[in-house]
């Protein structure tokens, strides 16, 4: 004879299930993303094979290495805004409008504190001010639009190609579509110097990488995030709280979004609304290329990286190569119909 469980029972049951199927779920990601990895590493070392062997003897050399590192962070930092929302079974197509914003009200705020003497001191606090106001500004887009997804039940791809549209009208309207430069040195050391030839900004990225990771693989919001991702029906009765976990990965989106406003406008010594226009769709193949599922759940964030290095790398080798931009966009594209064919494949 069998017990029916009593109806305080049925909810734990329930929890413990899903949270022991979400738990095996997560370490069955480590199998796939690892040959992802070695596939990527494989790549790019035949692709730094080939360049040397066409390209005159010494264009890839420390020079060009650290000119790639000095280029990537920006891509590297939007990418990883993008991956944090694709994991969660999103989409986040604000997050080039969110840089660009966070960027401009930071040159605003900074033109406006700025000592006219160029006093250290005051110098120093205009861009610290001026760096809150940004981070400000990129939790509140990023609170909005994952509680608009969340409470509403709103389609991420919409509810992102509104903030979009809402947040780059704003900025071309308000600056007229002009450009604010000329900043302190002390920020512009952010992208521009180096530390044994290793460009601070990259260095900056590798730190916020690592945090990044740790915080998707090692804690709850990570775990709840998969989840979200993988199953969201399950997640529902698992005890996650999906408005809290969805408004934490695009404030976290956001938040990356606006590091990487930070460190192009310390680069090009300029804020701008239209600046990285062709970087979104690049983001995307990015995530797929370094092993994310588009639809959410699976993935690791370190394949990320190495697919960025992968893009850069054909980006600089065919510009050394006297190739026209148009050509590495084609590139890009047959690679990312390539994979997200070869993954459906594997699938079935």
């Amino acid at each position: 004879m069998t017990e029916t469980p009593s109806a305080g029972t049925e909810p734990s049951l329930s929890v413990s299930t899903a949270r022991k199927g979400a738990a095996r779920s997560l370490i069955a990601l480590a199998r796939p993303a690892g040959g992802t990895n070695g596939v990527l590493a494989i790549m790019i070392l035949v692709l730094c094979a080939g360049f040397a062997a066409f390209l005159p003897h010494g264009s890839i050399g420390p020079g060009t290495l650290q000119s790639m590192m000095f280029q990537l962070p920006e891509l590297a930092l939007l990418s990883l805004a993008m991956s944090v929302a694709i994991l969660s079974g999103g989409l986040n197509l604000a997050i080039i409008a969110t840089a660009n914003a966070t960027a401009l009200l930071m040159a605003v705020v900074v033109h406006a504190l700025a000592p006219a003497d160029g006093g250290t001191g005051g110098t120093l606090l205009a861009v610290l001010v001026a760096m809150g106001a940004g981070l400000c500004l990129a939790v509140a887009i990023g609170a909005v639009t994952g509680l608009l997804i969340a409470s509403l039940g709103l389609n991420p791809l919409l509810v992102t190609l509104g903030t979009m549209s809402l947040i780059g009208g704003l900025s071309v309207t308000l600056t007229r579509g002009g450009v604010i430069s000329g900043f302190p040195e002390m920020l512009l050391a952010l992208g521009n110097t180096s530390f044994f030839y290793v460009p601070v900004s990259f260095v900056l990225l590798l730190v916020v990488f690592g945090l990044v990771a740790a915080l998707l693989s090692r804690t709850a919001f990570g775990i709840s995030v998969r989840m979200l991702g993988s199953n969201p029906e399950a997640t529902k009765f698992s005890g996650v709280s999906e408005v809290r976990a969805l408004v934490g990965v695009y404030v976290l989106s956001s938040v990356l979004c606006w590091s990487a406003g930070l460190v192009m406008m310390a680069r090009f010594n300029s804020a701008s609304a239209g600046y990285a226009g062709s970087y979104l769709l690049i983001t995307i193949l990015a995530a797929v290329l370094g092993g994310l599922n588009p639809y959410g759940g699976f993935g690791k964030i370190g394949g990320l990286l190495l697919g960025l290095v992968l893009l850069q790398l054909i980006s600089t080798g065919f510009t050394l190569l006297g190739l026209d931009q148009h050509v590495t966009n084609v590139i890009w594209g047959v690679m990312l119909l390539v994979v997200m064919s070869a993954r459906k494949m594997m699938s079935n």
